[in-house]
């Protein structure tokens, strides 16, 4: 078992034994939540050694722009950015020894990071977590025109996401409920501005309404670098 934050992560291996002369079988249908993951450069995911992305968001009450660069196989994380004053912040950590970090890291920092990350990366994330997809039928898009596929991500008790699906397992537009007290509590969000990062495909452009007010997150900045390799590949 491998962790990418505070979630657990369960990575899905499967093993299948093979013997001469074993009757044929159909496959397993591979589950929708894989499907999507996939799309988005699950299997390409162990070349990563670091990634780079400014997570900028504006929605009611909120004006934030924070920098991070994650080493996924270490733990190793930088960020940049703000304090809750104001005051500029810059600062290394690893997210394996959280317990030795100073308080604002346990408490600030690092909660910024893992919702940021969740935010770029929720395709392979959820995957990673083992919170089952569940393909809910057709359904009208919340923003746009036609409809999609409704997959429903539910971290219940906490928050769910509606991810409405389209051609080649992408997603178009999603929708956010959360499971608590904070705001916003609904988020409708296209899924936009696509562009590649080495072996990963990512959002970086999301616009539409938080409480039904006017909203927008995107990322800057977003660039990898694979194994080997000190070099960063910026997204495109």
């Amino acid at each position: 078992m491998k962790k990418f934050g505070r979630s657990p992560t369960i990575l899905c291996l499967s093993c299948i034994a093979l013997a001469f002369g074993a009757p044929s079988r159909a496959q397993t249908p591979v589950a929708i939540g894989e499907q999507i993951a996939k799309a988005y450069g699950l299997e390409g995911w162990a070349q990563i050694e670091a990634i780079r992305y400014t997570f900028n968001a504006k929605l009611p009450g909120i004006d934030v722009s924070r920098t991070w660069v994650w080493q996924p196989k270490t733990g190793d994380i930088s960020y940049e950015g703000k304090a809750k004053d104001g005051a500029p912040v810059k600062l290394s950590y690893n997210q394996n020894h959280l317990a030795d970090a100073p308080a604002n890291v346990r408490d600030e920092i690092d909660p910024a990071f893992v919702n940021d990350k969740y935010n770029l990366l929720f395709p392979l994330q959820s995957y990673w977590d083992g919170v089952e997809a569940k393909d809910a039928g057709e359904a009208k898009l919340p923003l746009g025109q036609g409809s999609a596929k409704d997959v429903v991500v539910d971290y219940s008790p906490g928050d769910r996401w509606d991810l409405y699906i389209g051609p080649n397992n992408r997603i178009e537009e999603f929708g956010f409920h959360r499971g608590g007290p904070r705001k916003p509590s609904v988020v409708f969000m296209t899924w936009a501005g696509p562009k590649k990062a080495g072996p990963l495909l990512l959002a970086t452009d999301r616009r539409g309404t938080a409480d039904d007010k006017p909203a927008h997150v995107y990322f800057t900045n977003v660039a990898v670098k694979l194994a080997g390799s000190d070099a960063w590949i910026e997204a495109q």
